[in-house]
């Protein structure tokens, strides 16, 4: 590998080799993080890009990242989508194969404090990750969008082909914006894509802001948990592995082709819907602690269920999500007790 420096920031450049090099933005994020630990283990070689920000955590993420950088395979550059001078620069001296792009302003409830970062971030950074896709002939560009761009869908399970065009909250309305601005350099130049409707995903190095974190961490302190709707909502809660795996088979499965547009758009969800008051108990029961609930009305931008259709992931890669929710919070509590050494 080759170290060099852009605009003060630590910029690497993998030498050629036969192995599928692929970039993945949000590298030191819950799913990227994953996912690139998944990749490296198969040889592939990563490039990873993270701006580190401060939505939760930093000490997570850099505890992530250290992970990763233990692999000779990986190379991490710091810095944000945003800034096209530096993805240029990776672009340019990089010759990626596959771009994955997980960055993004997470969060539905910040983005009613802080819209800014929704606009530059989601908006801004992915048109940038689409123009430099296009200009270096990129093969399959696999994006991040959410379950959030169904709103209140009245129709459930929610299936890809459902109008999604009234979002309820600015982080919804930027990643539907991101599979209209991937249709149009699917249709307009020919560049493979696939978007990604991920369902809550969770489990071990969960972001601190998602609910199994959250309760779990307030529970163990003997804080009270909030409950919007008074627990009367349902999630398709989607664990982590089983959101990797699928990755893993969509690349593996190739990029979408003329016949389909060269864009395709997948629902990753459990297909699994899960009381929100039933989530509870069982993390209650993995950690041996009851909760002191505090029960609370419906905020702005929260849905009431979500539900996923697989039919068409599961036909295109012969996978469905197969993790219980008891089995899976199992094995975020046993993480989470050792990570914040908890007896």
């Amino acid at each position: 590998m080759i170290l060099q420096l852009l605009l003060g920031k630590e910029v690497f450049i993998i030498h050629k080799t036969d192995a599928k090099r692929i970039l993945i933005t949000g590298c030191a994020g819950f799913i990227g993080f994953h996912l690139s630990r998944r990749l490296l283990e198969e040889g592939f070689l990563i490039v990873g890009i993270d701006n580190i920000n401060d939505y939760y955590d930093q000490s997570l993420k850099y505890d992530r990242l250290d992970l990763l950088k233990k692999y000779k395979n990986f190379s991490f550059s710091h810095g944000s989508i945003d800034k096209m001078d530096l993805l240029n620069e990776l672009f340019e001296q990089n010759d990626f194969d596959i771009v994955i792009n997980l960055a993004a302003q997470a969060g539905v409830r910040y983005s009613l404090e802080n819209p800014s970062s929704y606009i530059q971030s989601n908006l801004v950074g992915f048109a940038n990750i689409l123009e430099c896709c296009k200009n270096h002939q990129i093969k399959h560009l696999i994006y991040a969008s959410s379950s959030s761009v169904y709103g209140n869908n009245k129709t459930t399970p929610s299936s890809i082909n459902d109008r999604v065009d009234e979002p309820i909250s600015l982080y919804a309305a930027t990643k539907k914006s991101n599979e209209l601005m991937a249709h149009s350099y699917s249709h307009t130049f020919n560049l493979p894509t696939t978007g990604l409707r991920f369902f809550t995903v969770y489990g071990p190095w969960g972001r601190p802001d998602m609910a199994l974190y959250k309760f779990a961490n307030s529970i163990i302190n003997g804080k009270p948990i909030d409950v919007y709707n008074y627990g009367n909502m349902k999630r398709d809660f989607t664990y982590i592995d089983d959101v990797v795996e699928s990755i893993v088979r969509i690349i593996k499965n190739g990029p979408p082709n003329e016949s389909s547009s060269y864009y395709k758009l997948y629902n990753i969800g459990n297909h699994s819907p899960v009381k929100l008051n039933y989530f509870i108990e069982v993390l209650e029961e993995k950690l041996g602690i009851k909760a002191n609930i505090r029960l609370l009305p419906m905020i702005s931008g929260e849905v009431l269920e979500t539900y996923a259709d697989i039919d068409q992931l599961v036909q295109d890669i012969q996978y469905s999500p197969t993790t219980s929710i008891e089995e899976g919070i199992a094995k975020f509590v046993e993480w989470f007790k050792e990570y914040k050494k908890i007896n």
